[in-house]
């Protein structure tokens, strides 16, 4: 099976993944928090930026992609 380098930016963490493998599994595995409140992607407290795409995904219903790379750019969002 093919992996996927997964950068998480601005942590600087890199971590490898399968594709299909559901993001947040992915951010708690390389030790990156990213908030979540409902885990069913009504809230948006998880949303992420994934270079290359135009709009942001929620961390709890994205998965990992078949691509060699992801670059993963995480907010800090206060209230959460």
């Amino acid at each position: 099976m093919v992996s996927v380098t997964v950068h998480f930016l601005p942590d600087k963490v890199t971590v490898t993944a399968e594709p299909g493998e559901p993001l947040l599994n992915v951010a708690e595995r390389a030790g990156i928090t990213i908030p979540t409140g409902c885990l069913m992607g009504s809230c948006y407290a998880c949303e992420v930026e994934i270079e290359g795409q135009e709009n942001p995904v929620r961390a709890c219903l994205a998965s990992v992609p078949n691509e060699s790379v992801l670059i993963i750019h995480r907010y800090d969002d206060p209230i959460w």
